[in-house]
């Protein structure tokens, strides 16, 4: 029986067998199963980001678009991106995940990232208070960064349900970005910035 070590132990043609993972589960179920640790990992990284200096300076990139549009969602320094996934990812990596229902939650989570930065109005009904969709995520961009301290959830909002970040509007969204567009505009700049002394 040949093993791959990436994410678990498999057999040829057939989701790998995980020591702890239910691979008996159908595979969307197996998919949704793994969104759970992967985006507690990315809500944590996220506030986490938004309270330190290094981690908000390689968020900030993220945060300096003047208009919210689909591409906003993969629109992040690469160094954030692997810290934001990298605790999930390792859990799953240890709970022996297979690295086919990683991908499929992944590929899942990238359209739904550009959904949830999209520049046109759709609405989801009651769902909204459980998945991060465009109408409520457009708050955590406010400009001020006092006001952006909401809706952190990349996919789920049920963590900020569960630690006090859920905001549900009731005023005009305003101004999104970064108050004084301190982030530079060239990709090339964007990757050094926080390295920068004084960013």
């Amino acid at each position: 029986m040949p093993r791959c070590w990436a994410f678990s132990c498999c057999v040829p043609g057939q989701v790998g067998r995980g020591l702890w993972w239910p691979s008996d589960w159908p595979y969307l179920a197996q998919v949704f199963l793994a969104s759970l640790p992967l985006d507690l990992s990315l809500y944590t990284m996220h506030r986490l980001s938004h309270r330190h200096g290094f981690l908000w300076r390689l968020h900030s990139i993220h945060h300096s678009s003047r208009r919210l549009y689909w591409l906003n969602g993969e629109r992040r320094h690469p160094l954030h991106a692997a810290l934001m996934a990298g605790p999930g990812l390792v859990v799953l990596g240890v709970l022996g995940t297979p690295a086919e229902v990683v991908g499929g939650w992944i590929t899942i989570l990238a359209a739904h990232l550009a959904f949830q930065h999209a520049n046109f109005d759709y609405r989801v009904g009651p769902l909204c208070y459980l998945l991060g969709v465009a109408e409520l995520h457009r708050w955590h961009h406010r400009e001020r960064f006092e006001d952006a301290q909401v809706n952190f959830g990349e996919f789920w909002l049920v963590w900020d349900h569960c630690f006090g970040t859920f905001y549900q509007p009731c005023s005009p969204l305003g101004v999104v970005g970064i108050e004084g567009d301190p982030v530079p505009h060239g990709y090339g700049e964007q990757l050094v910035y926080p390295f920068r002394a004084g960013a």
